[in-house]
């Protein structure tokens, strides 16, 4: 099931752990790359191993952001890979040999934890020009489920104003076919500074929805109901895709490839994969 929303944790900072999986987000990015300074880096990363190790009972998503793949990259890895890591995410990604070495280390890691192999899944942030030049085979590398748009970074090696959405379409657009092509989840739209007007917020984010985007990453836990409420889908919207569904397979038992609706409108392959889509979307009902 597509997380609607994920909440940026830095990893140094014990007290925002303890609250992280009560703040209403379907998954977490526990982040030791920008949210933690240079000075603080291996602290955080035990801080990050230990709090993972006593995380226990139903719990969102867990991702770590890892630092861009160097020195300290197997390191952190190693440090933070196990039981209740859903997966990692790699900045600034620009070559799908960043990748291959990640998921070689994750090999290594699952065999010695005794992990099912495959568990650990690996979210590439695009968010450099040659890796926008590349997006497809990021997307292909092995363990990737999902891709996520870094437009603050980008737009400045770019030199666009990070507000030009003009400017960003075809990029956020090569992300979203570049997801659908690979069969993969919907991507993350990108990071929102704006925590205060959240009425702009929702505005901006219904506009990435529309677009293909599945996701946002929360910075400020206010952000979170707002990116549930858009990336959500209703009960009516649940009920009347089931109904579609119901009604287009009842038409092939019957030999037929496209049927009416209650509503005079055509059903065929093309709208009940938008309706299979919603329900996939769609969150447990907690009545049923």
């Amino acid at each position: 099931m597509t997380a609607r929303s994920f909440l940026f944790v830095p990893g140094d900072r014990p007290d925002m752990l303890a609250k992280a999986t009560q703040r209403g987000a379907d998954a977490l990015i526990i982040d030791l790359e920008d949210a933690v300074a240079p000075s603080a880096k291996q602290h955080a990363r035990a801080t990050v191993a230990s709090w993972l190790a006593g995380l226990a009972g139903p719990v969102p998503d867990v991702w770590v952001r890892l630092n861009h793949p160097g020195d300290s990259f197997e390191a952190e890895m190693l440090a933070v890979a196990g039981a209740n890591l859903t997966g990692l995410m790699i900045p600034k990604v620009s070559t799908h040999t960043e990748l291959e070495r990640a998921a070689n280390l994750l090999d290594d890691v699952e065999i010695a934890n005794r992990l099912p192999s495959g568990s650990i899944r690996l979210l590439p942030i695009v968010e450099t020009a040659a890796g926008m030049l590349k997006v497809g085979e990021l997307g292909a590398a092995r363990r990737v489920s999902q891709l996520m748009i870094g437009e603050l970074d980008l737009s400045a090696e770019l030199g666009i104003d990070p507000t030009n959405s003009t400017a960003l379409l075809p990029l956020r657009m090569q992300v979203v076919v570049a997801s659908a092509a690979l069969a993969l989840d919907a991507p993350l739209g990108p990071v929102s500074p704006n925590f205060t007007n959240l009425e702009t917020l929702r505005n901006e984010t219904q506009e990435l929805s529309s677009l293909g985007f599945g996701s946002r990453p929360a910075i400020h836990p206010v952000q979170v109901p707002v990116y549930n409420e858009v990336f959500g889908v209703t009960p009516g919207v649940v009920a009347k895709a089931r109904k579609l569904i119901a009604l287009y397979d009842a038409a092939l038992a019957e030999g037929r490839g496209a049927v009416t609706d209650d509503e005079g409108h055509m059903v065929d392959e093309a709208v009940v994969r938008l309706a299979r889509r919603m329900l996939d979307r769609s969150r447990p009902d907690p009545a049923e």
